[in-house]
């Protein structure tokens, strides 16, 4: 249980992460800072329930599309946090193609090495284990 709610605020702290960086680097993407935690859950629980339902219609319909499925799924995160919040705010045809990039990019960076520096003890400790 503990290992899971270590993933899920990793996966939170990661896509927070990218989405900051977005708003910092696209003119037409805004965020309220105060409501970054809040648009990050949002935005992580619409990604978890998107992306296995994108991988079924994508298998059945567009197969070719499997493999950008995390883009799709990011770019849908996004719009829906739209929706749902008013801390977040994305304009232009140029941002709304950029933006799932970005953080999406950031937030893989963000999965691959935050556990490094957050749970460094721990996994120094299991590598102590198994050696």
């Amino acid at each position: 249980m503990l290992r899971l709610l270590a993933t899920v605020c990793l996966y939170v702290l990661g896509n927070a992460i990218g989405i900051f960086v977005a708003s910092y680097v696209l003119e037409g993407f805004s965020i309220n800072f105060l409501s970054l935690i809040t648009v990050a859950v949002i935005f992580t629980v619409i990604v978890v329930v998107a992306t296995p339902l994108l991988v079924k219609i994508s298998l059945r319909q567009v197969p070719q599309l499997t493999g950008g499925i995390a883009l799709v799924a990011t770019f849908v995160g996004l719009f829906g946090a739209t929706l749902l919040s008013d801390g977040i705010t994305i304009t232009g045809v140029t941002t709304w193609i950029l933006a799932p990039l970005i953080v999406w990019l950031i937030s893989l960076i963000a999965g691959l090495v935050l556990p490094l520096f957050l749970f460094k003890k721990t996994l120094e400790k299991h590598q102590e284990s198994k050696a």
